[in-house]
């Protein structure tokens, strides 16, 4: 296993991160398509993952509202996992009961839900908070200061980021630099061989600001394994019942047709070629996999021995080219004016 620095952090996270959506799914709900772990699949799981190296392991307080950050905690207590062994990261900002003040990114619910999620996950502290998405209420500059202020009681190591838009990162950015306060370190955005958005303004605005990329569903939600073709789909597959996250199918297609070629030359999975795919990018610190199965997880760990050439990248690219826009179109022209 390869480790990669985070930012300008110092902290090593192995190329590939565990996640946890799978935990739990007890109530017949979204969480319940994804997936229905419980404590001896878990443990099973975790115990493979430390095995293999990984040491970087996600959650969030909102997979199967809490079940998940449990059973994880539960899992390296049984196992007896240092806790100094292993990089924990955990999201706030849905809505974990019907009460006014249960959502969001306020100070109110940033300190309630860091308490929350430690008493679930058994611990003193977690190493990364994300903040899970918008809160198109709360102030920019009152959530970085809420924040900076959990990351100062010690309960949190880091703060990063989920499915913000690039300006409001940069600016959330700015006010910590001005005001003396902690600094996001990492972003974890969807991206996949079929969904590549991020790499018009965030991956560029990553790199200028020294923050260390997670993808998450580097498989589009399981449509990169093989499972989905033109000639059917394994309908008890997770997207066969929950079919997010959205993604231009008919090119999605396509891919699996390549990858499918691809991965009979190197004796691999699906799977495993979109995985190299996603990990061979460019800004790329640790991707994140899960699984529903030990067998998925295995082979999902594995894809970190295959290593696709120009050629195979290439042949990809062919099939989901980045599709100009403005103003980048505009940006890459004009910048013949300097050469």
């Amino acid at each position: 296993m390869k480790y990669n620095y985070v930012g300008n952090t110092g902290l090593m996270v192995s190329e590939l991160c565990f996640g946890t959506m799978t935990f739990g799914g007890q109530n017949e709900d979204m969480w319940s398509n994804i997936g229905k772990l419980q404590q001896k699949e878990v443990n099973d799981m975790l115990g493979s993952v430390v095995e293999s190296g990984i040491n970087f392991i996600d959650t969030a307080n909102v997979y199967s509202f809490g079940q998940s950050e449990e059973l994880l905690g539960q899992g390296l207590l049984d196992l007896d996992v240092p806790r100094d062994e292993v990089v924990i990261a955990t999201k706030l900002l849905a809505k974990m009961k019907d009460k006014p003040n249960a959502a969001g990114l306020s100070r109110y619910n940033v300190f309630n839900s860091v308490d929350a999620s430690l008493k679930r996950l058994q611990m003193d502290y977690v190493d990364i908070l994300y903040v899970h998405g918008v809160d198109p209420v709360t102030s920019l500059e009152e959530i970085v200061r809420s924040l900076n202020d959990i990351v100062e009681t010690g309960k949190v190591r880091y703060i990063a980021i989920c499915n913000w838009p690039a300006w409001m990162v940069a600016k959330a950015q700015a006010i910590a630099h001005y005001r003396g306060w902690h600094k996001f370190m990492g972003l974890q955005y969807y991206y996949s061989a079929v969904s590549r958005d991020i790499e018009h303004e965030l991956v560029p605005m990553a790199a200028d600001h020294n923050l260390a990329i997670f993808p998450w569903s580097p498989l589009a939600g399981g449509f990169l394994t093989g499972k989905f073709t033109r000639d059917g789909a394994d309908a008890d597959s997770r997207r066969a019942k929950f079919d997010f996250p959205p993604i231009d199918k008919e090119k999605a297609y396509d891919l699996v047709d390549v990858m499918g070629d691809l991965a009979k030359i190197y004796d691999a999975s699906i799977a495993q070629v979109a995985l190299a795919w996603v990990r061979q990018q460019k800004g790329i610190t640790s991707t994140i996999i899960g699984a529903k199965t030990l067998e998925q997880l295995k082979l999902n760990i594995d894809s970190t021995q295959l290593l696709l050439t120009e050629d195979d990248l290439g042949k990809i690219d062919e099939i989901s080219p980045l599709p100009m826009q403005y103003p980048g179109w505009m940006v890459e022209r004009q910048a013949n004016y300097r050469k």
